[in-house]
């Protein structure tokens, strides 16, 4: 999900604090990041960009471990078999502790039960486009003409059970309209399906729309943020235009193994933290339209609750359920 697709690659290790026990301080243990997604893609290019920082901040051999399938869902199912040593780490969106359980009537894996909070990587948002044959140019005359048009009240995704499809369900209850999905596969597809006008409109990743927007091939309607997006500064948010509940984002997080020790958490959760409170990992991040997380544990945990209070009832609604 998301556009800068070339990038970075792994590296690292792990020296002990002065809290570790005798089992944390071997500097030639290495950590394997589990990444679901293939490499290239953008949860890919962040993970590299914080391991080949991690390696120098825990001074142990960082590697990625690209475990590609079912959206994530595969690397889920390798980290809960791993041993909880503190040797085995995921980076993940969103999607896979907080939506899949909510979508998928069957996973191998709970996130609740399975998984520890390490910490949250990095925020991003999303933003409605249109077609350049759509009428509209304004989030006012968008809503105006679905509502005139509700046949043309349809929107893409870059998958069926993705957050920008859930984004748009939200997007239509917020406006009283009962937008229609339409799910492509993949952002490359759904690019060229509103480039086309095959689709008058649609979802995705801020950063998917930036190349097209700024050579005038889509219009960029408005964002998911609280605030403007640095990576289209020129476009109102939802907020911003006067639709306070259409507010949304999403993110990458590092978690462990249950039953990891807490010590071993802990290091890691403040190598990664020094890493992302460097200025070229920040400036690296915000130049892909990423906000920079960080945090304790508990912080990523209280997310994840909160994320599951925002977006349970936007799935339910919708009703959807992955096969």
């Amino acid at each position: 999900m998301m556009k800068r697709r070339q990038l970075i690659a792994s590296a690292g290790a792990l020296a002990a604090s002065s809290l570790a026990g005798p089992a944390l301080a071997q500097p030639d243990r290495l950590l394997k990041v589990l990444v679901g997604f293939p490499a290239g893609v953008s949860i890919d290019v962040v993970s590299r960009i914080v391991a080949d920082k991690l390696g120098e901040e825990l001074k142990r051999t960082v590697i990625i471990d690209n475990r590609a399938g079912a959206g994530g869902r595969l690397a889920a199912d390798v980290l809960k078999s791993a041993a909880p040593d503190g040797n085995t780490v995921m980076v993940t969106p969103i999607v896979v502790p907080v939506l899949a359980p909510m979508v998928f009537s069957k996973l191998n894996y709970d996130p609740k039960k399975d998984f520890a909070p390490v910490v949250r990587l990095c925020d991003f948002g999303f933003a409605l486009a249109v077609s350049p044959q759509t009428p509209a140019r304004t989030l006012k005359e968008y809503v105006a003409w679905i509502k005139a048009n509700p046949q043309n009240a349809s929107f893409g995704s870059p998958a069926a059970g993705s957050l920008p499809h859930f984004f748009g369900e939200m997007i239509g209850s917020a406006l009283g309209v009962d937008m229609i999905h339409v799910p492509f596969n993949g952002g490359s597809a759904l690019q060229a399906a509103v480039l086309g006008n095959h689709v008058p409109a649609g979802i995705d990743v801020v950063m998917e729309w930036e190349q097209n927007a700024k050579a005038g091939k889509v219009k960029v309607l408005a964002t998911s943020g609280e605030t403007r997006s640095a990576v289209l500064p020129d476009v109102p948010s939802f907020k911003e235009q006067g639709y306070p509940d259409i507010v949304g984002k999403g993110w990458f997080a590092m978690y462990a193994p249950a039953r990891t020790p807490a010590a071993e958490i802990e290091q890691i959760n403040r190598a990664v933290n020094k890493v992302l409170a460097r200025p070229d990992v920040r400036e690296r991040f915000l130049s892909l339209g990423l906000d920079v997380g960080g945090g304790s544990a508990a912080d990523l945990q209280r997310t994840m609750e909160a994320d599951t209070l925002r977006w349970g009832p936007v799935v339910k609604k919708s009703g959807f359920k992955a096969s």
